[in-house]
């Protein structure tokens, strides 16, 4: 009866948040606060189903990047991009591959706040509207942080479970690692983008060089890159390592602020600015796939992916990867993936076969499985409630526009890659 009461709940959530997207945190929040009044999430469990590393992360990164703002710096950043553009398509592939690289070795989160500003800054120089070229950033953030160890949570969680190394995702066992997957997935985007864009040919220009005011927010920001990157190294860190660095160097910001300018109006209007409905709903998002977890909805979809795929390696491969990009594309991948790796490794064992086919499979499809929707993954939800600030709504369709070509293309070729390399 629980389960079937977390089903409809988290079914009528999503019908919702398609229907009247304005409200989404509040659906989020409301399903959160009846899982744990009706018991399917017990209420002593709310503190460790709620990931406080990513919320942290994301209000310091916040506060540094409201900075970073006002500091002209995104203007200039951009100034320098159209400089070296061809046209409007250009701009936005190229935005896209540079959140990408970046993605590769930070938090997908972090990435998007860092990033989009100059996305931004971009669409207000040439008067576009900026819900393309976000969302694509936003996607091709997603598809990079399984590139590497230190890409995403869920490659952290895989490199932990299956003791690889940072340089086992370039080169394992004697055959090219997963790097090489993500990488050859992301190079296929490029002409999906092409399509996407095909009408975007008016030419761009720089126009009036901006200069920036203020450096301190751009050293900050790359600080916060240089800790994530080291912290990433250091063995034996707290879970919430990456969420201090950035509450840390947020507050730094500001107290530095604070002495150098005597005024707290920066400071003030950096908390204010803070993306509270964002924060809400990924809040509210967690308590529920914590929910679904403790009902024992995903063991059971985890399961139902085992039971369909048999004994047959190719098919059990093919419903490892596809199961985990429809399953993604509506829960946390970071359950999924915890569920799903334990279970892989029992059926590779009965098989009598290496596991890592099926564990590239699993982190390909959850990883990639959460660009399908808009509340698939923590970094599309930062970029909407981004574009919700500039006044812009992105509805499912909006997304899906975007976000189905390029999964599409991204996990085939990658699927197709790592059945040839390990099959």
């Amino acid at each position: 009866m629980m389960k079937i009461l977390a089903l409809v709940l988290f079914v009528l959530m999503y019908v919702l948040m398609i229907a009247i997207p304005k409200y989404r945190p509040f659906y989020a929040l409301g399903v959160a606060a009846v899982y744990l009044a009706a018991g399917i999430l017990p209420l002593n469990e709310l503190g460790s189903v709620v990931n406080w590393n990513v919320l942290l992360m994301m209000a310091g990164t916040m506060i540094i990047v409201d900075y970073f703002i006002a500091s002209q710096m995104p203007g200039r950043l951009a100034d320098l991009l159209l400089g070296r553009s061809k046209n409007v398509m250009w701009v936005t592939i190229l935005m896209s591959l540079f959140s990408g690289l970046i993605s590769a070795f930070i938090d997908n989160v972090a990435t998007v706040l860092m990033v989009a500003p100059v996305g931004l800054a971009v669409c207000k120089k040439l008067k576009l509207n900026p819900v393309p070229m976000l969302l694509s950033i936003s996607v091709s953030s997603n598809l990079q942080g399984a590139a590497t160890l230190v890409g995403d949570t869920t490659s952290i969680m895989l490199g932990d479970y299956a003791n690889m190394n940072f340089m086992e995702f370039f080169w394992m066992k004697g055959r090219p690692g997963i790097f090489f997957a993500v990488e050859l997935g992301a190079l296929a985007t490029v002409p999906v983008m092409m399509a996407l864009f095909r009408k975007d040919k008016a030419p761009v220009s720089a126009g009036a060089a901006i200069q920036v005011t203020d450096y301190m927010p751009t050293v900050m920001l790359l600080a916060m890159v240089a800790g994530l990157i080291i912290a990433s190294f250091i063995p034996g860190t707290p879970a919430m390592i990456n969420g201090i660095i950035c509450g840390v160097l947020a507050l730094a910001t500001m107290v530095i602020d604070l002495i150098r300018s005597r005024k707290t109006d920066s400071a003030v209007s950096a908390v204010k600015n803070l993306d509270f409905e964002t924060l809400g709903l990924l809040t509210g998002l967690f308590v529920v796939i914590g929910g679904l977890t403790a009902a024992g909805i995903i063991d059971d979809f985890a399961g139902l992916i085992v039971r369909v795929g048999g004994n047959n390696i190719f098919l059990l491969y093919t419903v490892v990867v596809w199961g985990s990009v429809a399953v993604s594309a509506f829960v946390d991948n970071i359950p999924y993936v915890a569920t799903m790796l334990p279970v892989l490794t029992a059926v590779t064992q009965t098989m009598g076969i290496e596991p890592y086919l099926l564990y590239f499979g699993l982190l390909s499809g959850a990883t990639l499985g959460g660009n399908i929707t808009p509340i698939g993954a923590s970094a599309n939800i930062a970029t909407v409630g981004l574009l919700r600030k500039e006044g812009y709504q992105v509805s499912f369709k909006d997304f899906m526009r975007i976000g189905v070509p390029y999964t599409l293309t991204a996990v085939l070729v990658g699927y197709l890659y790592i059945w040839i390399v390990w099959a």
